[in-house]
């Protein structure tokens, strides 16, 4: 017998080999009926596996993350099925789950494939998908896999092979279909009930230029057609809310090919936004004690060097500028960090100056491939609301929970209520990308496990996902339609003070190295932008909006009066403009609805006799006749953060 440890906490004891699926119809038929997989012991399995030993079990099914990434991975799977169905000696790369929905790289030979080929794949991987081919899984030698795949004259599959150790292969087969494959994955096709193929695009395989390109198919399924329903009615409401559509109406940003791919330029109105959050965050950040710094656009390679950036990001940097100087060299700054240690160092600290503080909305460039930029979400130059807090070890754990405080006061302030706090930590099986001493990541990546519960955040724990000199929390915002966003880093760091050399003298009067700490509650302004357009589809907050009320004269001879009107809100420092076009009201209106303008003063015979402004809310249509100073004190409480 062996012990089952449910996520309650409660322990049933069943026979060795039991599977996750019999301990499901052991609680219930319908739990039992929904299981995709099972989680043992922190890994994902097939509901079908059997499980030898004691083991903590979770069941997943489709609510649970880990139960849509086995039922997308499975996809993938069934539309490779489909494909090689259809076009037969279609060879195939790599098939992953990814967010949302699954892609698989294929390579079709001579055959010209486009999306116009997606509704029959569709209708053939629902036909499939009814066979309820179950999916099952067989340890194989190295030696058959690559005879199996030899035969199939599929290249991409051999070249998996040559990296795996032989007794780590397993094989998937469902139907007529077998892939090289770890798993897991859903127990039948059966499960698959509404098919959507979404995109198609080119894919270098593993990633290499100097390599074939494959085709990439990309799509998505559910267990019901409503689900399909609703996930396609939130695509077109994210083509509605896309950054670089409403970036362009409502002339916040641009690109420019003679500038340079992945260089944003920020229009007036885009600037006037920005700075609006650049001055909201340094007020908060002044209340909460830090010092803005200014650094460099570059460094000398050897401040590169001594932070360990040039060995992890040297390969994906700009090319170095080399001066007339032999030798020299400088990068284009792809971090704050170095420069502030720098700044830190300039002077002597005892501990009674710790925390230190540094703030800097510093701009910082990387190079990002061509095919991986998108808008303002991935860019090569972009500007971190970066600061860096230097402490004593026993100030590490107080400053962090400081840090939570401001990033939720962010989140708060711009609306962003949906999220979760990530806890990202070493890869425990991969320690090489990781720079520092292993008691020095012990203690850093306990205090962010402690603040987090402390602060009582909702929080997940990811392996593998820390920055390569410490462990992090990285916040996951969810937007108004649901998709997760990471906004907002905190990240404990106890190698770059080691490497830099920074110091503090103690109250034992001897020499001990400062603990540092790197936040960014925005992440980068551009990103942040972009997703704040999305979440609120471009109506920003009032306090943020670049023009908060646009005054519409019904004719010229009211323009005057027009002016009176825009001097006196000026004065109290709400931003307008007047519309003082050759055009009906009802156009002047319309206008005004489609740039997003909050507020609408429409102005006729009427309100100039009277001194009053006749109100047009954005979205919500007439408010009727106001005074200005009532109007005026409307939208000081409104815009008052």
């Amino acid at each position: 017998m062996i012990n089952i440890t449910l996520p309650d906490g409660s322990v049933r004891q069943y026979e060795s080999g039991t599977t996750s699926y019999q301990i499901a119809l052991s609680i219930s038929e319908g739990l039992a009926r929904n299981v995709l997989a099972a989680e043992i012991n922190g890994q994902v399995w097939d509901a079908s596996r059997p499980i030898e030993q004691d083991a903590t079990v979770k069941l997943l099914t489709w609510n649970d993350a880990g139960g849509k990434a086995t039922f997308w991975h499975s996809s993938a799977h069934l539309m490779a099925e489909a494909l090689e169905a259809l076009y037969p000696g279609t060879k195939f790369g790599i098939g992953p789950a990814i967010e949302t929905g699954f892609y698989y790289d294929v390579d079709f030979g001579d055959r010209e494939f486009s999306s116009d080929d997606f509704k029959k794949i569709e209708d053939k991987m629902l036909e499939l998908a009814k066979a309820k081919s179950e999916y099952v899984r067989k340890p194989v030698s190295k030696p058959d896999a690559v005879n199996y795949f030899t035969q199939k004259g599929d290249e991409y599959k051999l070249d998996l092979i040559k990296d795996l150790p032989d007794g780590s292969i397993t094989f998937y087969t469902q139907g007529n279909f077998t892939d090289l494959c770890r798993g897991p994955h859903i127990p039948n096709t059966g499960f698959v009930k509404a098919v959507k193929l979404t995109n198609v695009a080119g894919a270098y395989w593993r990633g290499d230029e100097t390599r074939k390109q494959l085709t990439r198919i990309y799509g998505v399924t559910f267990p019901k057609q409503s689900e399909l329903a609703e996930y396609l009615h939130m695509i077109e409401e994210a083509k509605k809310r896309d950054h670089r559509k409403l970036g362009k109406e409502l002339e916040l940003f641009t690109f420019s090919e003679k500038v340079g791919m992945g260089l944003p330029l920020w229009l007036p109105k885009g600037t006037a936004l920005r700075e609006k959050l650049v001055n909201f965050l340094q007020k908060a950040q002044v209340k909460a004690g830090y010092e803005q710094v200014i650094t460099p656009h570059i460094g000398h390679k050897n401040l590169y060097i001594t932070s360990g950036h040039y060995e992890k990001y040297g390969a994906d940097s700009f090319q170095p500028i080399k001066t007339p100087q032999e030798g020299e060299e400088f990068f284009l700054k792809p971090m704050n960090c170095p420069h502030h240690c720098e700044i830190y160092k300039s002077k002597p600290h005892s501990y009674k100056d710790l925390p230190v503080r540094l703030a800097e909305f510093g701009t910082v460039y990387r190079y990002e491939q061509s095919g991986e930029l998108h808008g303002l979400t991935r860019v090569r130059g972009f500007t971190q609301d970066d600061a860096h807090l230097f402490c004593r070890p026993d100030q590490v754990k107080e400053e962090f929970k400081k840090v939570i405080d401001l990033v939720l006061y962010v989140f708060k302030a711009l609306g962003f209520d949906n999220y979760t706090a990530q806890i990202s930590l070493r890869d425990p099986e991969n320690k090489t990308k990781y720079i520092g001493s292993e008691a020095n990541w012990q203690l850093a990546e306990q205090a962010i496990i402690e603040a987090a519960e402390e602060k009582g955040l909702p929080t997940i724990v990811e392996l593998g996902e820390a920055a390569f000199y410490g462990p992090k929390l990285d916040f996951m915002v969810k937007d108004a339609l649901g998709r997760k966003w990471q906004l907002g880093t905190i990240q404990v760091d106890y190698n770059l003070p080691e490497r830099f050399e920074l110091e503090y003298t103690g109250s034992d009067n001897t020499k001990h190295r400062p603990v540092m700490i790197h936040r960014a509650p925005f992440g980068s302004l551009e990103r942040f932008v972009a997703v704040l357009i999305e979440h609120c589809a471009g109506n920003f907050p009032l306090w943020l909006t670049p023009e908060q009320f646009i005054i519409l004269p019904i004719s010229e001879k009211f323009e005057d009066y027009a002016k009176k009107v825009l001097e006196s809100l000026n004065n109290s420092d709400i931003r307008g403009l007047i519309d003082l076009r050759d055009e009906k009201i009802g156009r002047k209106i319309r206008d005004a609805e489609v740039k997003k303008i909050p507020y609408m003063l429409i102005i006729g015979e009427k309100e100039m006799s009277e001194g009053r402004v006749s109100v047009r809310k954005h979205g919500e249509g007439d408010l009727g006749s106001m005074n200005l100073e009532e109007f005026n004190s409307q939208l000081i409480k409104e815009i008052t953060v």
